[in-house]
């Protein structure tokens, strides 16, 4: 099925954001539309500090932008909605639950039973691999562990659209490598809409239905990319090479 085929379940129109520093006004996002499609893992590929996380706070509705629309489903849209979901770089577990009350935490706020909430958390505690450290808390975990706790609650809280904002920035390469691996696994299996911030191209490539490459400060839409290799994808196979030195040529980003 090509892309024109498939559902819209988000579009944007001419989003932009500014902000007044120092009595000067920066703008961040200039103009950026696109579509984003039901069940589509969604790239956004740029440089550091460009405006990526600008656009995935107002894509959440947590920021609203100075000029341009969005809609969900058809439907206009400007705040936040409980069906877009959002994992942080900076996953701000609360120290004093466990994974288990890390993971429920959204349920339990919703008044959600309890016994229904459990069964929903561990589901998703299973699917990110951390069976058995259900009683363990974040500082007993390791940073790529941490991680899967955080998805694993994203997920608990059902979201059809699910933000990612750089997640797996600030692990190691060798867990950082095992983390694509294992969100590519719960995405085939859950099938939901994935909108993916990061700066790194390996990575973009690696996950990608698609590659919204964007410019430096304030963000523009430079380039899309469709990615149409099968999966499990290998970053030493030529024509991923082949991608990756494309785009990479067309960017300030370093290889």
């Amino acid at each position: 099925m090509s892309m024109d085929e498939k559902k819209v379940r988000l579009r944007l129109e001419h989003i932009s954001q500014s902000y007044v520093v120092k009595d000067e006004v920066r703008n961040a996002v200039n103009g950026i539309s696109l579509d984003v499609y039901d069940n589509e893992f969604l790239v956004i590929l740029g440089p550091g500090h460009c405006g990526k996380s600008v656009l995935l706070n107002i894509i959440a509705g947590i920021e609203k932008p100075i000029d341009g629309r969005m809609f969900l489903d058809g439907e206009e849209h400007s705040q936040s909605d409980e069906r877009i979901g959002m994992v942080f770089q900076k996953l701000a577990l609360m120290p004093w639950k466990t994974v288990m009350g890390n993971v429920e935490f959204g349920p339990e706020v919703r008044k959600v039973p309890k016994a229904e909430r459990r069964a929903t958390a561990q589901k998703y505690i299973d699917l990110v691999g951390l069976s058995g450290f259900e009683k363990s808390y974040p500082y007993q975990l390791s940073g790529g562990m941490k991680q899967r706790v955080g998805i694993a609650r994203a997920y608990t809280n059902n979201p059809e659209i699910l933000l990612m904002d750089e997640p797996f920035g600030q692990l190691d390469a060798q867990t950082r490598y095992a983390m694509q691996e294992e969100i590519m696994k719960i995405w085939e299996i859950e099938k939901r809409t994935i909108v993916f911030v990061t700066n790194n191209i390996e990575e973009a490539v690696y996950l990608g239905d698609r590659i919204i490459l964007l410019t430096k400060c304030p963000a523009m839409v430079k380039d899309i990319y469709p990615i149409d290799l099968p999966r499990p994808r290998s970053a030493v196979d030529p024509e991923f090479l082949r991608i990756r030195k494309e785009i990479s040529g067309n960017t300030d980003l370093a290889l």
